[in-house]
């Protein structure tokens, strides 16, 4: 009779595919129409993890562990029916194992700046699994639209320093999948940079100039002052 087996359904009854560490699962594996008994068997990667019988019409359940990362990956069901060869194989599940950020890192290639002048700011969590979104705040208010990284590298937003209130506590914070686990970054501050007088050029050239003609009256010293002096003996 396995020409009355349809193909079962692998579908999670407990849990998500995307998983923590040491986090319980459970599948269920079903084959519709077919008649009882029937022996269900769990792969993963095509390995046999468990198998059931059934001798009604209920799912079989193969609760899982997620104990290491050799635990994700793909499953899959066979449905067969007892003493007999061949069956019929279900869809594949992938599960995905997440894990928490680290806390982020906020940084800028500048830490001086003055006004007028355009900035970056960059934020970049290395560890935890992707995607990760990034947010980016002055004091308690959002400077930016949200930044999701698909891959490992930094989120980066540019600024114009228009007012000295612009000089204010920078943060961003960073969440993924991982549940409950919304990190902040350190605070950083822009230092408002010294702008050079006009007048500063103006005062060193006068400074040289004085300094030289300093210079040239102690060497013109013993060429001139010198022999007056003398002839007047």
């Amino acid at each position: 009779f396995p020409e009355m087996l349809s193909n079962p359904k692998l579908v999670v009854v407990q849990g998500t595919l995307n998983v923590v560490m040491k986090e319980n699962v459970t599948l269920s594996c079903l084959s519709q129409p077919g008649s009882p008994p029937v022996r269900y068997t769990l792969f993963k990667h095509n390995q046999q993890v468990s198998a059931l019988n059934r001798s009604d019409s209920s799912p079989a359940l193969f609760p899982l562990t997620i104990s290491s990362a050799s635990d994700v990956g793909e499953y899959k069901c066979k449905a067969e029916f007892n003493n007999s060869s061949g069956g019929k194989y279900s869809n594949s599940l992938n599960f995905t194992l997440i894990e928490p950020i680290s806390k982020p890192v906020l940084s800028s290639p500048t830490s001086q700046a003055k006004k007028g002048q355009n900035v970056t700011l960059s934020c970049f969590s290395e560890n935890g699994s992707l995607p990760i979104t990034y947010l980016f705040f002055k004091g308690k208010q959002t400077i930016s639209p949200q930044k999701t990284m698909q891959k490992r590298e930094a989120a980066v937003i540019f600024l114009f320093i228009d007012s000295l209130s612009d000089f204010g506590t920078y943060k961003c914070k960073a969440n993924n999948s991982f549940p409950n686990n919304t990190k902040y970054s350190n605070g950083f501050n822009f230092t408002l940079a010294e702008e050079r007088s006009h007048s500063q050029p103006l005062i060193i050239s006068l400074g040289l100039i004085l300094l030289l003609l300093i210079i040239g009256f102690a060497l013109a010293i013993p060429f001139f002052i010198i022999p007056l002096y003398k002839a007047s003996e």
